[in-house]
């Protein structure tokens, strides 16, 4: 994973384990066929693809009560 995404998504999911919750969630999902929300002209892994969605806010989570 690159640095400066995990920055970037920390600004926006400032907890460390959610943020990882998410991105793994995010990352069986693109496995699973799902497309990615964001364009890239450089080839990205998956974990740097849901890091991309969730800084350009494609995607957001909820905590369950």
């Amino acid at each position: 994973m690159r640095d400066d995404y995990i920055k970037q998504a920390r600004k926006v999911i400032t907890d460390s384990n959610i943020l990882i919750n998410v991105v793994s969630r995010r990352v069986k999902q693109l496995r699973h066929g799902n497309r990615p929300l964001v364009e890239s002209l450089e080839k990205l892994n998956l974990e740097d693809i849901a890091l991309r969605e969730i800084i350009e806010g494609k995607i957001s989570y909820e905590l369950a009560e």
